[in-house]
């Protein structure tokens, strides 16, 4: 998965913006003004943070020791810093950025 791919899955979800408020390095991904992705666009590997809960961030860390790690600069709880490299399927990713929008979505648009 590419940084282009990343961001137009983003994109195709309801009510989301994209904003560079961290410089013109990170894309940053918002639904009614709540992060759920943060993606940098220098890195190699790439990388991005996206929200998790925060029992489910453990068990992805101690399953995927490589790829997903605590929230590089967030909330280590509620954050996973996800390496893409072609280790982890594009349908885990998906699912992955799908869950940090669904945890910071207003429930009524669920």
């Amino acid at each position: 998965m590419y940084v282009d791919q990343i961001r137009d899955y983003c994109l195709s979800l309801p009510n989301v913006e994209e904003s560079m408020p961290f410089g013109p390095n990170h894309l940053v991904f918002k639904t009614f003004n709540k992060i759920f992705l943060l993606v940098g666009l220098d890195e190699t590997p790439i990388r991005f943070n996206v929200k998790c809960d925060p029992d489910a961030a453990l068990i992805l860390r101690e399953q995927f020791p490589d790829f997903v790690f605590p929230g590089w600069h967030m909330n280590k709880k509620h954050w996973n810093t996800i390496y893409v490299n072609g280790h982890l399927p594009d349908s885990l990713l998906i699912e992955f950025i799908f869950n940090s929008y669904s945890l910071v979505r207003p429930k009524k648009y669920m």
